[in-house]
């Protein structure tokens, strides 16, 4: 019923929170599900659902203190979804658009085999639909139990975006906390538009490991959106709650309409007039 903000610890009403689209009166963004973000992104929150392709489950066989199968059969149990990638097709501000959403709740949103094919397959629907391609980012890097199988998916995705671009079709970034490792290496950062959630932790390596490295306090706020936009790395930081339409206006500057639209009276009279002569 209630929910303990993450940075101030006040207790919010549950239902208030959803209304906010899981944004503390404190300006905290916490992790929602995909189907929450489709629903407040798509016009009329109307989408379609993209299958992700199957892929070949635990190929190395990987076991740490417990067997990389029994993970993914916990993940996808607590998700109900057989990987981090989930991606749809709609309209926004009237524009085709295919969402790709990487899930931070399977596995951290770790970058595999399967995520990978899940974005070239957003991808070439995108192509294939004349619409934009906009992926909401939220992962811990490459998934370690896929060793070069997961690093192979950062060249993979890169090419699909320039297929995407080749398309003179829009690729949009959306940051969300947190973006890291090979994900931020790789198609994070290649946005035609890079847009972040406030204070977002958007970074190669963590800040703790940086200091431990250098053994010198970082400035404040280094590696948070806010500090990224001033240095260039992102272009705007945006409220999860105006991204929509923020999304809808950069859109409108570089798509078409998808929806017909009727023509003025006076363009009518034009072409009746060409007719007759």
């Amino acid at each position: 019923l209630w929910v303990k903000c993450p940075k101030t610890g006040e207790l919010v009403y549950r239902e208030d929170l959803e209304a906010a689209q899981w944004v503390t009166p404190s300006g905290a963004h916490m992790k929602i599900s995909p189907e929450q973000r489709f629903k407040a992104m798509f016009d009329g929150g109307m989408w379609t659902e993209i299958e992700m392709p199957p892929v070949i489950k635990d190929p190395l066989k990987f076991k740490d203190d417990k067997r990389y199968i029994d993970r993914l059969k916990t993940s996808r149990a607590k998700t109900g979804r057989e990987d981090c990638m989930v991606a749809a097709f709609g309209e926004i501000g009237g524009r085709r658009a295919v969402v790709l959403i990487q899930d931070f709740a399977f596995m951290g949103g770790s970058l595999g085999m399967a995520a990978g094919e899940g974005f070239i397959k957003a991808a070439d629907t995108a192509v294939a639909r004349k619409a934009a391609l906009i992926v909401v980012t939220a992962s811990g890097g490459a998934r370690m139990q896929e060793s070069s199988f997961a690093l192979m998916q950062m060249p993979r995705t890169v090419l699909a975006i320039q297929d995407v671009k080749a398309a003179k079709l829009p690729y949009i970034v959306i940051l969300s906390n947190p973006t890291s490792g090979g994900v931020l290496a790789s198609y994070a950062m290649l946005g035609d538009i890079q847009i972040a959630e406030p204070d977002a932790l958007v970074a190669f390596t963590g800040p703790r490991v940086i200091e431990q490295t250098i053994r010198e306090k970082l400035p404040e706020g280094f590696q948070r959106s806010e500090f990224l936009r001033e240095r260039g790395m992102v272009d705007m930081v945006v409220d999860r709650r105006e991204i929509p339409a923020r999304l809808a206006s950069v859109l409108g500057m570089l798509m078409p309409a998808t929806r017909s639209r009727k023509p003025r009276a006076s363009a009518v009279a034009a072409e009746e007039l060409v007719s007759a002569k």
